[in-house]
């Protein structure tokens, strides 16, 4: 084993947030992609708690849960750095990507995981998050400014996954014109080639959404 391990899965965002991050601090990492519907010994090993992606392993030790690793990988290998160094402004960014993570995922998630009224009830938080995103991105680039940083890594799988959700589930959110300043931000953001070099492929990635909502829904559908 190397002295880096990303443990992910193929098309789940949060695994690919923490991909880019190493990939942006020029770490050398071996990935080792599960099937979660067989949890192979390695993922139950390293996070027996939640079971889930990513893990990061450095060092034989495993650090657990995609924020929680970007704070790692940001406080282990701080150059070039992901965060601000102003207090004020770290601050900042740590409220976005909770807002990110917390309050406008809830939302899609919701649209993923139903149909028809129920799903209704999520689609204007969603759009509310959307425009909220829309309202702190107006007149940058990236978040940071000019380079990206840590909350474009969290924000990174609107420009990718959010299309491909949005014709799973059958919701249209994301209208250009509505939401311009997360359009401009989104575009350079997949202009990256750090992004765009290390994405899955669409077709691939629509193909596994669609089996996993048609397996969670009828999961919990009673």
């Amino acid at each position: 084993m190397g002295e880096v391990k990303l443990i992910g899965a193929f098309a789940r965002p949060f695994y690919f947030r923490v991909k880019w991050a190493l990939k942006y601090k020029g770490i050398e990492f071996e990935i080792f992609e599960e099937d979660l519907m067989n949890k192979s010994p390695i993922l139950l090993q390293y996070n027996p708690v939640h079971k889930k992606v990513p893990v990061l392993v450095h060092r034989g030790k495993p650090i657990a849960e995609s924020r929680i690793i970007l704070d790692y990988i940001e406080e282990t290998w701080q150059d070039p750095p992901l965060l601000p160094e102003d207090p004020l402004e770290r601050a900042t960014t740590k409220f976005w990507a909770h807002f990110i993570d917390v309050e406008f995922w809830a939302s899609m998630t919701g649209i993923f995981l139903n149909e028809g009224e129920e799903q209704e009830k999520y689609i204007k938080p969603a759009l509310q998050g959307l425009a909220t995103i829309d309202q702190a991105l107006e007149g940058k680039k990236f978040f940071g400014g000019e380079k990206i940083g840590y909350t474009d890594l969290v924000l990174g799988w609107i420009p990718y996954w959010l299309p491909v959700v949005e014709e799973v589930s059958g919701v249209k959110l994301f209208h250009l014109h509505r939401f311009p300043s997360l359009s401009a931000w989104a575009q350079n953001f997949m202009d990256l080639p750090l992004i765009y070099q290390n994405l899955p492929p669409r077709d691939e990635f629509l193909r596994i959404l669609h089996e996993t909502r048609a397996y969670l829904t009828e999961k919990y559908r009673y």
